[in-house]
């Protein structure tokens, strides 16, 4: 089984907010592929999001609301993508240490 300080950090959020983590040594199993998938989605969306922050700073036009709207979403995209980086980073300390 895996050691505590061996947990994937899952990119979702459980009840209350509170992180979620998977123990397992499968790395290719059910939950490990679908936690895999959304991290990928979650950081396309992010360089979507991106992109449109660029298009709506440019745009002298655009109204507060629809500045509003994406600030609501790249905020909760950049707390999306923390938890991405975290994740991987831990999964990167977890791995290095069983080469050391």
């Amino acid at each position: 089984m895996t050691a505590p300080n061996e947990l994937r950090l899952l990119p979702w959020a459980g009840p209350e907010g509170k992180p979620c983590y998977l123990s397992t040594d499968d790395r290719d199993g059910f939950m490990s592929r679908l936690a895999d998938g959304i991290e990928s989605v979650q950081l396309g969306s992010a360089a979507e999001l991106l992109e449109q922050a660029g298009e709506a700073l440019d745009d002298q036009d655009v109204n507060l609301e629809d500045i509003r709207r994406l600030a609501h979403d790249l905020a909760s995209s950049l707390r999306d993508v923390l938890r991405v980086a975290t994740s991987r980073g831990d999964l990167l300390t977890v791995t290095g240490s069983h080469n050391a």
